[in-house]
């Protein structure tokens, strides 16, 4: 019984390892597509600022 509670266990943690290292992945692709975004809308503002200079 106990052999088969430190499997299991060991089962789950490894299961919540794989979810959470998924979630992070996810998090990083989000801020680098963000700062992406930010780094488009900067240019196209500086472009439009170069037409009035």
């Amino acid at each position: 019984l106990m052999k088969v509670n430190d499997r299991t266990i060991g089962t789950l943690v490894d299961a919540d390892i794989e979810e959470e290292s998924t979630k992070l992945k996810a998090l990083q692709t989000q801020q680098q597509l963000a700062v992406q975004a930010l780094s488009i809308a900067n240019s196209a503002s500086e472009s439009v600022l170069s037409l009035f200079r």
